[in-house]
């Protein structure tokens, strides 16, 4: 239906796709959320009258005279006894906020509400924007008189019905992250923090929760996202006298150290943007709503994306132009469309422990540059890429030695080390024209059209140079970095990796083109990292990579086939010496990336869907093109099952009406190890959208870590 917004004196709604939000906006304090949820269609001034007063709850016995209304910013002035979403002080008077003068205006596509406090000294404003399905709330606390207001949180929330009984959050590690958590939405609070100065590796990119039993296709979701790449806390929270006139509240902000944002007369706090996303049609719908919101921004990447080849797990260290020129020339026989050069090309860089900072090209390794390289890279018809890590430094290296107080810690003393190395303060001016001078002059000189921008540790103890906590200014500072990188070279693309998944949140990708999802590429694992990353991001701005046969983080051995097809759902590439393989691999590998250019129009435009298999070892997933013309899905057996073969596989996200050929895909494909597979595998088979996500088709009795790719096209 698109977006709409009516403000009128004592109400707002806000209607996106299927989703309405209706606000009461009352003669005194802030306005409240009378509903967030499924489209309630056209209301007429009397229908919001009604729903106003069919919201008001009960005062029950041993609760305030009066009853509690949970506004858009919640506090104990309210009644509100859960987390709040302001805590302030000036000095040591705390401030719970009482607006008045409170102004809601129409914007482009939302409202903007402004209140004040003048008790308090401070001003509100929160901003509320609808686009699609997506809901984002930012608000901003300003101190309008003398005398510093320190800021403790400012959290942006929102109401839950009681039909929300299941709360879904992700968790994780180095090379394990996105494992899904679930749990019964109970009395008390659930908070997933995050105290590591990058988004995390366990961080849960998305708190939802539920109808009971939501799955990917079932249920309805109330989803929450904070799009910020530093210190950050998501939460939900239940308890015995409810949250007003709701159930329950889910949200969430940048999580802040003591005493790290304080505000003189004048000065503005702002919350990062908080994304919130209703679907009555589970997880795919509020994933494909995300989905549709990034696709719909202005800097998405429109170019198609390229297969990646990146040289880190092929020859590590071992930067020798004869081999890095063999690996090109081998690249560019299989289909690789982008060559990207990974660690160890400048100075002091023979292994992890030296050299991080300098960034120079080594001229022992590389004596004229690394254009004998990227030249011949060019002449293959490839892109060249780079890796560096511009926020971090080794201690044994030129820069650490020649400014130790560049390191990002408490005066006198250095944090704990992790992979050798240390963390640089951006929020010293000098180290950021530092990094700006050097990063310009390497992209100026060496002329890659991609950096792969890594981030290998968490920070700790992170003290600024103003010995404030140092989180906030370095994260503002890391955005400040890329824009004026990219500004200075237009056209030039940013990988978003920390140490693999460690920083993948909405603010980053609003400054970069891509986000490295784990730094295993053993297939098993990834199967999983990706289809929880993607319920955040879609596929082309997520990198996937064929690995190795024995995976170098579990030392698990997989089949070119299970590895490619892992790889062919997302931006894919390859990560291995591909100059090693025999030429029936090579072959495979030919036949991969022919497909994934076949199909990336389709796969990184259309809607991913993930089926509800009731079996645990098959999981299915596929894409289906936006007209519904076509689609792609991968059938993969995660593990042994109980019984000797698995149930019918349904195919969710068609056109119910029209009629599919459905194919095996015989390149990308095992072949199953039964002694006969179901009839329709040789030469495909026709059925309806309805029969496909209802009835199903049988397929192959497949071994473990393997897969078969199905190819559905209407007739």
């Amino acid at each position: 239906m698109g977006e709409a917004v009516m403000v009128t004196a004592s109400h707002v709604v806000l209607r996106g796709d299927d989703v309405s939000v209706v606000l009461a906006v009352p003669e005194q304090g802030l306005p409240y959320v009378l509903h967030w949820g499924a489209d309630l269609g056209d209301l007429t001034a009397a229908d919001l009258t009604t729903l106003q007063a069919v919201s008001v709850p009960g005062v029950p016995h041993s609760s305030t005279d009066v009853p509690r209304v949970f506004s858009l910013a919640p506090g104990p002035d309210d009644g509100w006894q859960g987390t709040p979403a302001m805590e302030l002080h000036r000095g040591p008077r705390v401030i719970y906020p009482r607006f008045a003068d409170v102004q809601v205006l129409a914007t482009d596509c939302g409202v903007a509400v402004t209140a004040s406090d003048d008790t308090a000294g401070i001003a509100l404003s929160i901003e509320l924007e609808i686009t699609g399905s997506v809901l984002r709330m930012r608000i901003s606390v300003t101190n309008c008189v003398d005398g510093d207001v320190w800021v403790g949180g400012v959290r942006a929330l929102m109401p839950l019905p009681d039909t929300a009984t299941e709360l879904l959050d992700l968790t994780g590690r180095h090379c394990r992250e996105r494992t899904p958590q679930r749990r019964e939405f109970l009395h008390g609070s659930v908070v997933r923090a995050s105290r590591r100065g990058r988004t995390g590796h366990d961080a849960t990119l998305i708190m939802a929760a539920g109808s009971a039993g939501f799955g990917f296709q079932t249920g309805q979701v109330w989803q929450t996202h904070v799009a910020f790449s530093g210190d950050h806390l998501h939460l939900a929270e239940r308890f015995p006298e409810r949250a007003g006139q709701a159930a329950g509240v889910i949200g969430g902000g940048e999580l802040l150290a003591p005493g790290e944002i304080s505000l003189a007369c004048g000065e503005t706090y702002s919350t990062p943007w908080v994304h919130f996303v209703y679907s009555a049609h589970g997880l795919d719908g509020t994933a494909q709503a995300t989905h549709r919101w990034l696709r719909a921004r202005r800097n998405h990447p429109r170019t198609p994306r390229p297969v990646v080849l990146n040289t880190w797990e092929g020859v590590y260290f071992d930067h020798d132009l004869t081999r890095l020129r063999a690996l090109a020339d081998t690249a560019a026989q299989v289909g690789v469309e982008r060559f990207v050069l990974d660690d160890g090309w400048f100075r002091h860089r023979r292994d992890d422990t030296a050299g991080l900072g300098d960034w120079f090209v080594d001229p022992d390794v590389w004596p004229h540059g690394l254009a004998p390289l990227f030249d011949h890279v060019r002449a293959l018809g490839m892109s060249p890429g780079l890796w560096v890590e511009p926020e971090m430094v080794n201690p044994d290296s030129d820069l650490a030695r020649a400014h130790p107080e560049w390191i990002l810690g408490s005066p006198g003393r250095t944090p704990l080390p992790w992979r050798h190395q240390q963390v640089l303060d951006l929020t010293r001016p000098e180290v950021f024209d530092h990094l700006l001078h050097r990063l310009d002059a390497i992209v100026s000189t060496e002329r890659p059209d991609y950096l792969k921008w890594d981030h290998n540790r968490d920070l700790l103890a992170a003290v600024a140079h103003d010995g404030r906590a140092g989180v906030h200014q370095h994260t503002l500072a890391v955005y400040r970095l890329l824009d004026e990188l990219t500004a200075r070279h237009p056209g030039l693309e940013i990988e978003s990796c920390a140490s693999g998944g460690g920083r993948i949140d909405l603010e980053m990708l609003d400054h970069t083109a891509r986000v490295w999802g784990s730094d295993t590429n053993d297939p098993l694992e990834r199967q999983q990292v990706n289809r929880w990353t993607m319920q955040l991001i879609p596929p082309e701005l997520l990198g996937s990579h064929v690995g190795p046969a024995v995976s170098h983080t579990t030392g698990r051995r997989a089949t070119l086939r299970f590895r490619c097809l892992t790889a062919l759902f997302a931006h894919a590439g390859l990560e291995l010496d591909v100059t090693e393989l025999d030429s029936s691999e090579r072959d495979l590998i030919r036949a991969f990336t022919a497909a994934y250019r076949e199909l990336r129009a389709m796969l990184h435009t259309g809607q991913v869907v993930r089926a509800d298999h009731p079996d645990p070892s098959v999981w299915v997933h596929g894409v289906v093109a936006q007209d519904s013309s076509s689609a792609v899905f991968a059938v993969i057996k995660i593990d042994t099952c109980a019984e000797d073969r698995s149930d019918r596989v349904r195919l969710p996200g068609l056109d119910a009406d029209r009629r599919y050929r459905v194919r095996v895909d015989p390149d990308l494909s095992d072949p199953g190890h039964g002694i006969a597979a179901p009839p329709w595998v040789g030469d495909g088979v026709e059925l309806t959208g309805s029969m496909l996500a209802n009835a199903g088709v049988a397929v192959p009795v497949l071994f473990p870590e393997t897969g078969i790719l199905l190819r559905v096209d209407s007739v």
